[in-house]
């Protein structure tokens, strides 16, 4: 399969604005200076990256509490995210909701929350809307692998099942629900299997392989559109960092149980060394080019983190803006 220069690098530039805009947090998070609870994505960038780039900018995408990526990787405002990640004004939900909260519906990301499973049934409707219209978009629901303890996802892939709606299941397994190995907390069976019974097509992918995500992606997002959805796919991966933070040892409550050796498997597995790798084996993208979009991307992303450091936080009087009775 070739690949052209421009979607390559689109790639490549998606992941690694995910990546260093959340290293670029790791010591303010540390610091005191962010005071959201800040689920990082790092390790995982190739699923939001592969899959939102086989999506249009009308599609639709729901994310979960580690939402950075999905964010970034459909379109939405680096500054919006930060800004709101620091609780300013200018952030993408004002400053009201924090790191699990993002929304920029003018590119279809129609928001994140922390609850577990919790914007699934939301991407449901969403996808039966596009259904009813006939707009021809299609809706990507992320969720991570704790979700498949909640009823409400087979409700949800039953209800789409039944009314064939254009909306893709994307669970990213990173093997941990919290702190808790998911082969303590749920029978051996790959996840992709429980949407067997329900009739629709099942895929288990490399997550950490941006150009298998992609094409897995592409190929679901034409099947929803011509019918033939929903899709279930399971994405294989590993978060590098803590579950909530840089890490697990922040004021000596060690609760990382991973084994050391895992952890080093993983490390070997990044998605964006991995990549880089491939470009230059296949001499699509030499180092020199590759230097320069780093450079780009970390110039992009000390504006931005200016800009949300300088913004003004949420006056105290509209406390109650923005709140619904």
């Amino acid at each position: 399969m070739s690949y052209s220069l421009e979607l390559l690098k689109h790639l490549y530039r998606t992941m690694l604005r995910i990546r260093l805009s959340e290293e670029n947090l790791v010591d303010p998070i540390l610091r005191g200076d962010v005071h959201t609870p800040c689920h990082l994505y790092s390790g995982e960038e190739a699923i939001a990256t592969g899959v939102c780039a086989a999506r249009s900018k009308e599609d639709y995408v729901f994310g979960c509490h580690r939402s950075h990526g999905h964010y970034l990787a459909k379109g939405g405002s680096l500054k919006g995210m930060l800004a709101e990640i620091y609780c300013r004004e200018a952030g993408c939900s004002r400053g009201r909701g924090g790191s699990m909260h993002l929304i920029d519906p003018d590119v279809g990301m129609l928001g994140s929350a922390p609850i577990v499973a919790g914007t699934i049934s939301l991407a449901v409707g969403a996808a039966l809307a596009s259904s009813i219209r006939k707009d021809g978009r299609v809706t990507v629901s992320f969720f991570g692998d704790g979700a498949t303890g909640e009823g409400v996802l087979y409700e949800s892939i039953n209800f789409a099942a039944l009314k064939k709606l254009p909306i893709i299941f994307a669970c990213e397994n990173n093997l941990y629900a919290t702190h808790m190995p998911i082969r303590e907390c749920r029978v051996d069976q790959p996840i992709y299997r429980i949407a067997e019974p329900f009739g629709i097509e099942i895929h288990s992918v490399d997550g950490n392989d941006v150009l298998q995500v992609f094409e897995t992606g592409r190929k679901a997002a034409d099947a929803c559109r011509n019918g033939n959805g929903p899709i279930f796919m399971e994405f294989m991966t590993y978060r590098f960092r803590g579950h909530v933070g840089p890490d697990d040892n922040i004021q000596g409550d060690h609760t990382d149980i991973r084994p050391k050796d895992e952890i080093e498997a993983w490390l070997q597995k990044d998605p964006i060394i991995r990549f880089e790798r491939y470009l230059q084996e296949h001499q699509l993208i030499g180092e020199n080019r590759l230097m320069t979009i780093r450079e780009n991307v970390a110039s992009e992303i000390s504006e931005a983190l200016n800009y949300a450091i300088k913004s003004p936080s949420p006056r105290r009087e509209d406390l109650l803006k923005h709140v619904f009775a």
